[in-house]
């Protein structure tokens, strides 16, 4: 018999969730450490692509970890 192993399209977007928030996270940790005055706005102190970021590698991880096609099922 063969055996269908199907992977969750949800697996598939908590890596990208994951890969997104390590790009947006360590392009804003750079450019925090790289200031440019000539284009100051006025939140730019909250630093929100570094929130954004993590609260997207949260989100990922949840999603990466919970639908991993190569954890044990219960029924076997």
């Amino acid at each position: 018999m063969t055996d269908n192993k199907r992977i969750s399209i949800w697996f598939f977007i908590g890596t990208l969730l994951l890969l997104y928030g390590i790009i947006i996270t360590s392009a804003s940790v750079y450019d925090a450490g790289h200031p440019d005055f000539g284009r100051a706005t006025v939140l730019q102190n909250m630093n929100f692509g570094i929130w954004w970021g993590i609260l997207l590698i949260i989100i990922g991880l949840i999603y990466f970890v919970g639908f991993r096609p190569w954890k044990k099922n219960a029924k076997t």
